[in-house]
């Protein structure tokens, strides 16, 4: 497979990571899918063969280092190369104020949205310095919360604002080893994760709205635009989003 273009997807279960991933694979590109659960993962492998590709599911829980490592090396072993990391899984938690939050909580948003993308970033560097050519390119998965919290997020804003620095440090440490790092944020895309924001959404305000969401094709075409890009040109961070979501007044 080594003459294919080949990446990895975390969190490919579901919501972006899946829609990412068919894409993907109807661009040609060889996959190595992983997520926390076994038959999500089935099942999105299958659809990616049915959409002119392939991809390996494997079993990963980004927040166990021991599965992150495993992982990338049974995706080298399948891959032969490595182009492409998509940095994606994350999870949200229960809605708090943070005097309401408790550290159990918190923490778990953490490990998952932010050690987990450094544990994946971290295995994903190695092998792009290591391998020849050497190179590739991690796309981390922000969000608009990397910039601006919603009321009641606080693991979760923290957490991608931490997303931010790691997407920079990559970048820098990088640049002398043809790693190429980027970071998308997106804002209100439909999927399942998104469900509840046409039945309201707290503001900043203290009022309860209801909020646009946008096609999940959209951040599809735009990953593949960042992935497909040569090494020497980068997308530093891009945002997409609704564009009647309230964002640019949310503080």
């Amino acid at each position: 497979m080594e003459s294919a273009k080949c990446a990895i997807i975390t969190g490919a279960g579901s919501g972006i990571g899946k829609a990412v991933a068919l894409g993907m694979a109807a661009a040609g590109y060889h996959l190595v899918i992983c997520g926390r659960r076994t038959g999500p993962l089935q099942e999105v492998a299958a659809l990616c063969k049915g959409a002119g590709g392939n991809a390996l599911a494997v079993k990963c829980d980004v927040t166990a280092e021991t599965d992150v490592v495993a992982m990338f090396k049974k995706a080298r072993n399948h891959l032969g190369h490595l182009d492409v990391v998509f940095n994606n899984a994350g999870v949200f938690m229960p809605a708090a104020r943070i005097d309401k939050t408790s550290l159990a909580d918190f923490q778990a948003g953490i490990d998952v949205n932010l050690t987990g993308a450094f544990l994946v970033a971290r295995e994903a560097f190695i092998i792009m310095r290591d391998q020849k050519p050497r190179g590739g390119r991690i796309i981390n998965n922000g969000s608009i919360a990397a910039h601006v919290p919603r009321p009641n997020s606080v693991s979760y804003s923290t957490s991608k604002h931490g997303i931010a620095g790691l997407s920079k440090s990559i970048a820098l440490e990088g640049r002398g080893l043809d790693i190429a790092c980027s970071q998308i944020d997106i804002g209100n895309t439909a999927t399942d994760m998104t469900a509840q924001m046409g039945a309201g959404m707290l503001q900043a305000n203290g009022r309860t709205e209801p909020e646009p969401v946008f096609d999940v094709r959209h951040v599809v075409d735009a990953v593949l635009f960042m992935a497909g890009l040569p090494l020497d040109a980068n997308v530093q961070n891009m945002t997409i989003l609704a564009t009647k979501m309230p964002y640019g007044g949310r503080g």
